[in-house]
């Protein structure tokens, strides 16, 4: 249970709630706005106290709609005292036609905590039937381990910039990117392997890759062309973490 709580603005966070019977608090943020426009600025800050255990979700996908002449940005701060965890698990980010937005997640961490992050990038609808109209989206994460920099994940995507052709083949015509980052004392090549193992059936065009960082921790990325498979594997993951390090089951986030 949170010890301190606020919220203003547009984000609001409902209730928690809890998933299973391991103690794991589930909070969920929403926004009654419905998407992020032109100039929105928004601001998540979490503080995960010593040996607390959350996670962290969204009640729909983020929509980014058009942001004529300024960008849209959420800006998320993390700190996670000694054997904290944290699951960042959002629904997916959607940029529709003319979007431009910026994300930026910083974490300080403590040696013994554990970190989580999910995130599943897709165009939107556009009114001439293309996908990939949007004009920018920037994804960044910085993760710090005992006040030291360990990660710094930027993600760039300009689709009218990354192809002489339509835009798309920059990603290997996929227009769809999912990512896992992990960082917890007990990432290895062993558990890596593993992760390739489970995950390589359910990515029959090779498009996926696992990358063992320095934190310790892992960076996982995928390419489709539709939002289901990469849901899929980035669940398959996150499902084994939870059972190999905290004997949960398949995590259910029942939002419908």
């Amino acid at each position: 249970m949170a010890v301190r709580q606020h919220h203003a603005g547009a984000l609001r966070i409902l209730r928690p709630h809890y998933l299973d019977g391991s103690g794991q608090v589930c909070y969920v943020v929403i926004n009654p706005g419905g998407a992020y426009l032109g100039g929105d600025r928004y601001l998540i800050e979490v503080d995960v106290a010593p040996g607390a255990d959350l996670l962290l979700t969204t009640q729909s996908a983020t929509k980014v709609y058009r942001t004529p002449g300024s960008r849209a940005e959420q800006h998320t701060h993390v700190r996670l005292g000694a054997g904290a965890r944290l699951e960042l698990l959002p629904d997916p980010l959607i940029a529709y036609r003319e979007a431009s937005y910026r994300q930026v997640t910083t974490v300080d961490m403590d040696p013994s905590a554990s970190f989580v992050m999910a995130e599943v990038l897709t165009p939107g609808w556009s009114p001439d039937g293309k996908l990939f109209r949007y004009d920018e989206i920037r994804l960044r994460n910085e993760v710090s381990v005992d006040a030291r920099l360990r990660v710094l994940d930027n993600l760039l995507i300009r689709p009218r910039t990354g192809s002489p052709v339509d835009g798309m083949s920059f990603m290997d015509r996929h227009t769809h990117l999912g990512s896992l980052l992990v960082m917890d004392a007990r990432v290895d090549g062993v558990l890596v392997d593993e992760l390739h193992t489970v995950l390589a059936p359910m990515d029959p065009q090779g498009q996926l890759g696992i990358t063992l960082l320095d934190g310790p921790g892992l960076a996982l990325r995928a390419l489709s062309r539709s939002t289901e498979p990469l849901n899929e594997i980035l669940a398959a993951a996150v499902d084994l973490l939870r059972r190999r390090w905290h004997g949960q089951e398949n995590l259910n986030l029942r939002k419908y």
